[in-house]
């Protein structure tokens, strides 16, 4: 019966170790590692493996914004993140403009990322960018100023106290993607589509990019929440993202 219990106490120690994960986390436009805070404590006190690095010129790095910041640096930032940390077997999640980011490192190291998920993100194809896929409705209901090579939107404002969101260089938005290696595909992949509540999903800014996952074949969902669940429902959101 000992002997039993003991293998019974193995056998669990090894399917716990199994479902720890290493977890990649890429914030969106205007934002920066501290958006993902909250979930970076909930994996954690699971037992998973969280890196949340910050773009270029965003968050805690904003002393290093310019305007030849461009969607390249962006991927490269991930790219050496799994690269100098010697990262394997990654989840790697992109919220929001970060889904364009993400798209852009599972083409150059397909071989290191075990699923990507898109969490109310563009999931773009090759030679798009932001513009091309940002609809009318969402640029008419996004009140924003451009000046001096950055995008500033109406809520961004440097008087509120930190964390904030900063101004985005514009070329990250306004570079085409270049996808080459087919092998990005044959990653496993997830799709969040955030709706508000009482609103219809298929008037949502990423409904587009939730339809082409399913083509895709990724696990998708809809979730009751706003576009920053990571912040207002960190609890909720969990679930979709160990799944």
């Amino acid at each position: 019966m000992k002997r039993l219990g003991l293998l019974i106490c193995l056998l669990l120690v090894v399917i716990s170790l199994k479902a720890q994960d290493t977890f990649v986390l890429v914030h969106g436009a205007w934002g920066g590692a501290w958006q993902w805070k909250k979930i970076d404590s909930l994996l954690t006190s699971k037992g998973h493996t969280v890196y949340r690095p910050t773009l270029t010129g965003l968050g805690e790095r904003v002393h290093l914004a310019n305007k030849d910041i461009n969607l390249d640096v962006h991927i490269q930032d991930i790219v050496n993140t799994i690269l100098f940390e010697n990262l394997h077997d990654i989840i790697l999640i992109g919220h929001s403009y970060g889904g364009m980011v993400i798209t852009g490192v599972a083409d150059k190291l397909p071989e290191r990322i075990k699923k990507v998920i898109y969490m109310d993100a563009f999931l773009p194809e090759d030679g798009e960018s932001v513009v091309n896929l940002n609809s009318s409705k969402t640029k008419s209901s996004l009140p924003t100023t451009i000046k001096d090579g950055f995008i500033i939107p109406n809520w961004v404002k440097p008087d509120k106290p930190y964390p904030y969101d900063v101004p985005h260089p514009i070329a990250t938005l306004t570079q085409k993607l270049s996808l080459k290696n087919p092998d990005r595909l044959k990653i496993k992949g997830g799709f969040i589509l955030t709706v508000d509540e009482g609103k219809e999903a298929q008037n949502d800014t990423f409904y587009e990019s939730y339809l082409r996952a399913n083509k895709l074949g990724y696990d998708s969902s809809i979730m009751t929440a706003d576009h920053n669940p990571q912040w207002f429902k960190p609890n909720e959101l969990l679930p979709y993202l160990t799944k």
